[in-house]
């Protein structure tokens, strides 16, 4: 092993001899100074681990010698020691990026301590969070063999995206292949529960359902909005519960999270039905039965998503609202630098609405381009993508300007997405729907055994464009593909992020309601 080697500038160097051959005789080659001009002369000559570097020295001050550090070597670290903790000298430190400080006098424990945590933290949180997820992993399967009711199955998830989260720092990657069997068997078995209950859940005389997308709105928004604040609902199209953790960070500065809940998308997990769901508070079937001039059927080019306004509209009369909104969309990246501009029309609605398709636009463009999918090429990177894109995004910009104002968000989604990796074949005509995750047509050829089939598409309160009409879902993280071209469209599209179909990560998905600090 490696010989770790310490610089330790000190103007009272001498006194700490003992602490010296202490660290000596544990192993570290430490090279002791007592100024600060030796100290950065050192750095500039020889390569160290860490720094032990005393805040108060004649001539150049410990400050003075941290800034001159780190402009050589910025990812050196630096351990202040310091007799005083005075309020100021250690913003100074802290803003100068020293990594940890210790307060004179100090013991031989202090030391070793700061070195580990300093030194050796990634193998030791690689090694604790390997030891965790290892204890943990038979509980997690039991959970996933005994899940039999639709909370049983968030928690599961839930579950599966902690240890997503956690895992992401460890080096150990043998744990993220485990994960990802573990999360490929709860897949499967979420399929088989879906697949024996979701007809059930809108039957007349069920009690024990979910929470569903045209629900979202009167059970949890108008709650909200009904009080004084103001609100700025956010749905984020295509956003997984793994994305909403990995941005939490980054907004807990400006809000604090008052509901952190999952809910159910109905079927297919799409932006034509799941949405569409959620702004109209109607299940699809209803809402092409009472407002048929706001429903696009499949087969129609037509945007399917043109109507959203006035259906959210039309929700929040029946529900009492009658007050005027703002409602708007950000479809592309240059509709998106507009957004703060907006910001005086959301301050002037108690209810505002903004519709953001980023994290949609960049799965397409992770299937479309090469570039992209190399930059997010594995769930980790994908999510890391996601949060690389929003704190630098105007969206960001937004959020933190209403947190000044006060206005409360809220953030949800209408689904989200899967890893796609094995293609099955589906044959139909030319009118059958082109989605990779769910077909609906007339005469549609399949193994009924590798989908969930919904023969009377009525029993699920969708439409039935045909007599014959039927609908299929792929499981898991299979999607469909035509005999015809099969192999090329099969490469194509594996490994591509998808929804429409049955997963944890399409149907169950987060609202999140912050409160501006």
């Amino acid at each position: 092993m490696r010989q770790i080697k310490i610089l330790w500038a000190d103007d009272e160097i001498e006194l700490l001899k003992p602490h010296i051959m202490f660290l000596e005789a544990k192993g570290y080659e430490v090279f002791p100074v007592n100024n600060g001009n030796d100290a950065i002369s050192e750095v500039a000559n020889q390569k160290f681990d860490i720094v032990f570097l005393d805040e108060q020295m004649p001539g150049l001050s410990g400050i003075e010698v941290l800034d001159a550090i780190k402009s050589k070597q910025p990812e050196l670290p630096v351990i202040m020691i310091t007799k005083s903790e005075e309020e100021n000298i250690m913003d100074k430190a802290i803003g100068a990026q020293i990594n940890d400080y210790l307060i004179k006098p100090i013991n031989p424990n202090q030391i070793i301590l700061a070195l580990k945590k300093n030194l050796n933290k990634n193998d030791l949180l690689t090694q604790n969070t390997t030891m965790k997820y290892q204890r943990d992993f038979s509980q997690l399967g039991m959970e996933i063999a005994n899940a039999n009711s639709y909370e049983d199955w968030k928690e599961v998830y839930r579950h599966l995206v902690y240890w997503e989260m956690q895992l992401v720092q460890s080096k150990d990657h043998s744990m993220n292949e485990l994960l990802l069997m573990q999360k490929n068997d709860a897949n499967v078995n979420f399929a088989k529960f879906i697949k024996k209950n979701y007809i059930n859940w809108f039957q007349p005389n069920c009690t024990e359902k979910p929470l569903l997308s045209p629900n979202i709105i009167k059970e949890k928004v108008f709650q909200k909005i009904q009080e004084n604040s103001q609100t700025l609902l956010l749905v984020i199209d295509n956003l997984r519960y793994d994305h909403w953790m990995a941005l939490r960070p980054l907004l807990s500065e400006y809000f604090t999270v008052e509901e952190d809940s999952l809910y159910y998308s109905i079927l297919p997990t799409t932006t034509q039905y799941a949405r569409n769901a959620l702004f109209s508070g109607f299940m699809p079937a209803d809402l092409e039965k009472m407002y048929p001039d706001l429903w696009v059927d499949d087969e129609d080019d037509e945007m399917k998503n043109l109507h959203e306004e006035e259906m959210l509209i039309s929700q929040l009369k029946r529900l009492g609202y009658n007050e005027k909104i703002y409602f708007d969309k950000v479809t592309s990246i240059n509709t998106g630098k507009k957004i703060t501009d907006r910001l005086y029309k959301i301050s002037q609605h108690k209810f505002s609405v903004l519709v953001h398709n980023f994290i949609d636009i960049l799965s397409h463009a992770r299937t479309e381009m090469n570039m992209i999918k190399e930059l997010a090429n594995d769930e980790s990177a994908y999510r890391s993508l996601t949060v690389s894109w929003f704190s630098h995004s105007p969206l960001f910009e937004l959020l933190q300007e209403l947190s000044k104002k006060k206005i409360n968000v809220l953030i949800t989604t209408d689904h989200g997405s899967v890893n796609i990796q094995n293609p099955i074949k589906v044959l139909g005509d030319k009118n059958v729907t082109t989605n990779l995750r769910y077909k609906q047509g007339k005469a549609l050829q399949y193994n009924p055994k590798e989908v969930f089939e919904i023969t009377k598409p009525i029993e699920a309160r969708l439409p039935k464009c045909h007599l014959s009409s039927t609908y299929i879902f792929a499981t898991n993280q299979d999607f469909f593909a035509y005999p015809n071209n099969y192999n090329y469209y099969a490469k194509y599209y594996k490994d591509t992020f998808q929804h429409g179909g049955i997963s944890l990560e399409e149907m169950i998905i987060p609202y999140i309601s912050l409160k501006a600090i």
